[in-house]
């Protein structure tokens, strides 16, 4: 039986932690003297207290902690993040509707970037600020957080750790979940403060350079301003293309390179193909965009590399609209919103390493027809797949197309374009931003989907992140019943 009142404990504990950061924020509207420092207040203070209920009045509890709690605690721990966390936007008046400030919470807290807002310049700097630390939080997890800040989520961290961040890669650094879960967010960190730094150094200001950081590292993308990237220099573009590449790096790797391992960077097959995807695609989009545009070599390297690269890593910012480019063009960018950058990275969609385990798999399945006999094992950076991992992975991606189909459908049945449909649904699972057609596109927003079509991207959102299984799990009748 499923120990509920530990699960609302643990969500008490979250929610007071929640707190915090929307407390840090209201130092922001004291140095620009707006009028949502008592927005961001009331908020805390409204989330302290109710965290505060949820964890006093459950103290008293067994600690039994198994499996199936976390798949619970994961997908709640997201849900009621994303409640608490639109209070600020609903209590000041700049976003009014429950559904819409909910949309633009969970938009942050799973790095999706897609926002409802049209003149985002327009809400005071508190707002803004607030709007891109759902990404800081949610960018490497929010369970994952926990683990690392507040020792108490020791106590069946691997369970809520694996939950969280379900896939195909379950490396630990450390012997102790904690000491990983530490590494992670140390190095998250350390990337945001020297990109900070870098756009600062390119005449961008502090607070600009601070959300965009957040941003990038996340794979988020939201932009304080209503252009995104497009208005700043080339040296800026740059700088953030180099940080989403190691935004959708696996951070394994990161604390190798910290650690002067090169040979095992060098020898990961998903970052050579990451880096191939990258580069094939950015070649063929610059020669498209030089010989049907009047863009010249640099600028059309620069926004191909650009958003070649934005939507690979699930970033979402942009520096054109990609929708005025050739069709085949812009097909390759759908077409790359179901690619995703590395598993362990803070990027979303189906991961490079599930494509490259299919495709491998399928090569040796010739194989093994001319050779029945043989024994040939799937290898991957020198280890030996197992048929469990490829049926996983292959059940994943059936899954994955199955519900964009449905979901592509129904929004097509509450009066959305096809175009726009499919852009809304890739773009939400895949955790990307920008869409295609004029509802969700680069140079549009969500906020004319329909008061349903917001809920279901919502919850694509929430499954994208969440990778389909933890939260899928919760609709099973199998899971509910006592074993």
């Amino acid at each position: 039986m499923l120990n509920k009142k530990f699960i609302l404990h643990l969500i008490g504990w979250v929610l007071m932690f929640e707190s915090a950061f929307m407390l840090a924020c209201t130092i922001v509207p004291i140095i620009y003297k707006e009028n949502d420092l008592f927005p961001l207040l009331i908020s805390a203070l409204i989330t302290f207290v109710c965290g505060l209920v949820a964890w006093a009045t459950t103290q008293n509890v067994s600690k039994n902690f198994i499996k199936r709690e976390g798949f619970v605690v994961v997908s709640l721990v997201w849900v009621f993040m994303s409640v608490f966390g639109a209070l600020p936007f609903m209590i000041s008046g700049y976003i009014p509707s429950f559904t819409d400030a909910f949309f633009e919470t969970m938009s942050g807290f799973t790095t999706t970037g897609a926002s409802i807002i049209y003149n985002i310049e327009g809400l005071p700097h508190g707002l803004l600020f607030w709007r891109s630390m759902t990404h800081f939080i949610g960018g490497m997890g929010i369970i994952v957080l926990a683990i690392a800040v507040l020792p108490y989520f020791g106590f069946g961290g691997m369970q809520l750790y694996n939950a969280e961040a379900s896939g195909i890669s379950g490396e630990k650094l450390h012997p102790r979940i904690t000491e990983t879960a530490k590494s992670f967010w140390g190095i998250y960190v350390l990337l945001v403060l020297i990109q900070t730094i870098l756009m600062v150094f390119g005449d961008m200001n502090l607070f600009d350079a601070l959300c965009h950081s957040f941003g990038t590292i996340a794979s988020g993308g939201f932009s304080p301003k209503n252009t995104s990237i497009a208005s700043y220099s080339p040296y800026i573009q740059y700088v953030i293309i180099v940080f989403m590449i190691f935004a959708g790096t696996n951070f394994t790797l990161h604390y190798f390179a910290l650690k002067g391992n090169w040979r095992k960077i060098k020898s990961n097959n998903e970052f050579r193909l990451f880096l191939w995807v990258i580069a094939v695609a950015t070649f063929i989009i610059t020669a498209g965009l030089i010989v049907k545009s009047d863009y010249g070599f640099e600028r059309a390297f620069r926004d191909s590399l650009f958003q070649v690269t934005s939507i690979i890593t699930s970033t979402g910012f942009v520096t054109a609209d990609y929708m005025q480019w050739p069709s085949y063009i812009i097909f390759i960018i759908f077409l790359l919103m179901f690619s995703g950058a590395s598993v362990g990275s803070t990027s979303g969609g189906i991961k490079i390493m599930r494509h490259n385990i299919l495709f491998r798999n399928s090569m040796l399945e010739f194989k093994r027809m001319t050779h029945p006999s043989a024994v040939i094992p799937l290898r991957i950076n020198g280890k030996v797949i197992s048929k469990e991992v490829v049926y996983t992975v292959l059940a994943f991606v059936i899954l994955y197309l199955i519900i964009f189909t449905v979901g592509s459908l129904l929004l097509t049945f509450m009066g959305m374009t096809w175009e726009s449909s499919m852009g809304a649904c890739a773009t939400t699972m895949g955790g990307i931003g920008p869409g295609l057609g004029d509802i969700g596109g680069p140079v549009g927003n969500f906020s004319l989907v329909p008061f349903a079509g917001k809920w279901l991207l919502s919850f694509l959102m929430l499954l994208g992140r969440l990778e389909l299984f933890s939260v899928l799990i919760l609709f099973s009748p199998d899971f509910w019943k006592n074993h």
